[in-house]
């Protein structure tokens, strides 16, 4: 009787979850940025000015947030492959025997009609 679940299924689970939560962050720093963009135009009289500016500098934001910890999470893992790489017993394959290479079309042609000299 299995009590636990399998860890490709768990592995899912928090995946998902921190899917849902990149997403979250992303929509709800553009919106705190957008807020702060409208308070700003309502300030200084600059209507559409601040909200455009700070939505794309929140969204470039975001945006190379993403990059960095994806770059970070795949350095991480290919430690981790590395890792595993060398933890693995080392083997060698049998050498295959080496063949002999095949004769050209003309090699065959004077062995069958031997040379003539």
């Amino acid at each position: 009787m299995k009590v636990l679940p399998d860890r490709h299924k768990i592995a899912e689970a928090q995946q998902s979850g921190q899917t849902l939560g990149r997403g979250m962050d992303f929509a709800l720093v553009m919106l705190v940025f957008l807020g702060l963009g409208y308070a700003l135009d309502r300030i200084f009289d600059t209507r559409p000015l601040f909200m455009i500016a700070l939505v794309v500098f929140s969204v470039v934001g975001q945006f190379l947030k993403m990059y960095f910890e994806y770059s970070a999470s795949m350095q991480h893992h290919e430690a981790e492959r590395v890792a595993a790489q060398q933890r693995q017993p080392r083997y060698r394959t049998p050498e295959a025997p080496a063949e002999e290479p095949t004769p050209s079309v003309v090699d065959q042609y004077l062995q069958q009609n031997g040379s003539q000299s």
